[in-house]
């Protein structure tokens, strides 16, 4: 399409002069050191990953037995598998979770405001299982947590598990066929198969800002929220604020939720901004009974169903959902209808309306923000999915009141900490609290990234699946590696990502619950992947589209791409399978009714 100037005048914005923007705003946010500009919790700051929920002084007699399935983590993957597991009537289940409950990211993160951004009707699992109606059409964080629990209660998955309790090791011993478990519980005991679940939302990350251990206030990560300090709890009320100077870092999707609240109870706040997020209205309302009423079996699976293909670009007659994620998509996918559309007009297009939405969403802050200087900084220039959408309605207001500054530190991030507070423009902004916003370690079993999540896998022979994914992720569909018999994974990698999580954690719990129940039918002892099938799957991952590494490379730097290291040999953005998740899933299940071809079952 032309970019002409009766073009642009039609569009009634410059498409040009906006992508020069994106690029200009994106090279001033790249750093040579990617993701290895932040900080582990290890070491010296070891302490900002510690359970503050739990009850100190836990201690239990180690286990030496043996077990069918040991599932690792017990956040909505770890409790989706064990539900799977449990209505095929698989017994012999163990779920072992570092943390003292069920719930992974809604136990460890109890911040203020912590509410889910995705439908609750889609995003809770297993609501017509477990005959849960939630409250709100975005739930808070407290009624996740407890629906988490109530998804463990259903399904019986209380009864072996081990909780504050994690894997250190797995070692598979071939003349048994089965897993030597080793915990930091001194735990030595075997499992047939282990499912691996662990969450990219449980360990705190930390940024690199010379002088951090200098400062002598208070400080904590989000996922570790301090009430004690705070006063309040996750709905509000943080009176020990109200003589305080606090500084949150980040404005991701936790800072979206938390700072209104900060902004209501401490003396003043300084809002850290590298990169500003993009915020749409929330809108959020009490569920309808009477509408609950009228739903019909198979709904929640026919809603996700619905949403994820919205928001991935497929087109559909019906929009279930609508809300704020697929206002956007509805139009990219009404391209998709458009006869004789080469792909290349259609991403023509699709950069149009993606350019008219952030413009909207730009003047949404222009409308919310009353200084012209705060609300100019507070524009978000890139594509709108290049980082997580946000949405909210108190965010933008707090930027109001008097108490409240945006240090926007215009990509850079802040120069220092000192004794008393923090380093920026050369003058030093005292504090006495410091809150990190700056997300999680994605770290998932990349090379070293497998030793760093907590646990080193040794499969036959001794290897180290470390080293054998040392240049980059070799599975089956995503679920399985060739050396590494009876190993299951679950997660974003190699196989369909979308950002519902939980509608692709729960179909790979089901996924994986069919082969263990083929196994158990079959009195198999070993599940395994052939090296010819892992490799054809990973030449399929790697040679697909490169349209969307594309656009990942044009993003500002983020989690989604890398921190703008898109497209290295061990990248986690280009782990996905590119027809999209509902092509994926619609695969593994024909890839199953057609004999698992490429999986050895004996």
């Amino acid at each position: 399409m032309s970019d002409s100037p009766s073009a642009n005048d039609e569009l009634g914005f410059d498409p040009e002069a906006l992508r020069a923007k994106y690029r200009a705003e994106r090279d001033k946010r790249l750093r040579d050191e990617g993701t290895r500009q932040f900080i582990a919790p290890a070491g010296d700051f070891r302490h900002f990953a510690d359970d503050p929920y739990a009850e100190p002084g836990f201690t239990r007699t180690p286990l030496s037995d043996e077990v069918n399935i040991l599932i690792i983590g017990g956040g909505f993957a770890g409790l989706s598998a064990g539900a799977a597991l449990r209505k095929r009537g698989i017994t012999g289940i163990r779920i072992v979770e570092k943390g003292g409950d069920f719930g992974g990211t809604w136990y460890w993160n109890r911040y203020p405001g912590i509410q889910c951004d995705i439908e609750a009707y889609i995003y809770l699992p297993l609501l017509e299982e477990t005959g849960y109606m939630p409250s709100e059409r975005y739930a808070r964080g407290p009624e996740i947590w407890e629906h988490a629990r109530r998804i463990a209660r259903h399904f019986v998955l209380y009864d072996d598990a081990l909780f504050q309790t994690a894997v250190t090791e797995l070692t598979w011993l071939e003349d048994e066929r089965k897993w030597l478990v080793r915990t930091d519980r001194g735990d030595a005991f075997k499992a047939r198969h282990v499912i691996r679940t662990n969450g990219i939302l449980d360990r705190p990350k930390l940024p690199g800002i010379p002088g951090i251990t200098a400062f002598k206030g208070h400080i904590f990560h989000t996922s570790r929220w301090d009430y004690a300090y705070t006063g309040g709890d996750s709905t509000g009320g943080l009176t020990g604020l109200a003589d305080k100077r606090v500084a949150i870092i980040g404005t991701g999707a936790t800072a979206i939720q938390a700072v209104p609240h900060l902004a209501r109870h401490a003396k003043h706040l300084y809002v850290i901004q590298r990169t500003p997020s993009g915020i749409d209205a929330r809108g959020n309302r009490p569920t309808d009974p009477d509408w609950w009423k009228t739903l019909e079996p198979g709904w929640q699976r026919r809603r996700r169903d619905n949403f994820v293909a919205l928001t991935t670009g497929m087109p559909q007659d019906e929009d279930m959902v609508a809300d704020g994620w697929t206002d956007t998509m509805r139009a990219l996918g009404d391209f998709e209808r458009a006869a004789g559309m080469s792909p290349s007009e259609l991403q023509a297009q699709r950069e149009l309306a993606d350019f008219a939405k952030m413009n909207q969403i730009r003047r949404r802050i222009e409308d919310l923000v009353e200084d012209p200087a705060t609300a100019e900084a507070l524009k978000p220039w890139y594509r709108q999915f290049c980082k997580r959408p946000c949405f909210n309605d108190d965010y933008l207001p707090a930027f109001n009141r008097d108490n409240v500054d945006l240090i926007d530190t215009d990509g850079k991030g802040l120069e220092a900490f000192t004794e008393d507070g923090f380093l920026f423009g050369g003058k030093v902004h005292p504090v006495d609290c410091v809150i990190f916003a700056t997300g999680f370690d994605f770290g998932n079993a990349y090379g070293s990234g497998a030793q760093q999540k907590g646990h080193p896998i040794f499969g036959r022979g001794g290897a180290s699946l470390a080293d054998e994914w040392g240049a980059g992720m070799r599975t089956l569909h995503g679920f399985y590696s060739a050396g590494f018999p009876n190993l299951f994974h679950m997660g974003g990698s190699q196989n369909g990502l979308a950002f519902n999580l939980t509608y692709c954690l729960d179909e790979q719990a089901e996924h994986i619950a069919d082969v263990l129940a083929l196994a158990r039918d079959r009195d198999a002892t070993l599940v395994e992947p052939t090296a010819e099938a892992e490799a054809e799957w990973v030449a399929t991952i790697r040679a697909k589209d490169k349209s969307f590494q594309n656009f990942q490379r044009e993003c500002t730097p983020g989690n989604f791409n890398d921190e703008g290291k898109v497209g290295s040999a061990i990248s986690r953005s280009d782990e996905y399978y590119g027809g999209g998740p509902i092509a994926f899933y619609a695969l593994i299940r024909e890839w199953r009714a057609a004999g698992l071809k490429g999986l050895t079952i004996t």
